[in-house]
């Protein structure tokens, strides 16, 4: 997610992308343990958009 999409973001739509973001991080980490997930970068790509969430919610609050 880039950064300029975050900026325009209130905080009720951080809260909600931060929630749907970490579910579909739960689902790909069992993914991996299985060996279903081929680009197991989206699981790193993923954490990484949810830290940016995250300071951006603080930042705001």
């Amino acid at each position: 997610m880039k950064n300029k999409q975050i900026e325009k973001l209130s905080v009720d739509e951080l809260k909600s992308k931060i929630n749907s973001l970490k579910k579909d991080l739960f689902n790909f980490r069992f993914r991996k343990v299985n060996g279903q997930l081929e680009d197991t970068s989206k699981v790193s790509q993923l954490k990484n958009d949810v830290a940016k969430l995250l300071t951006k919610l603080h930042k705001k609050n």
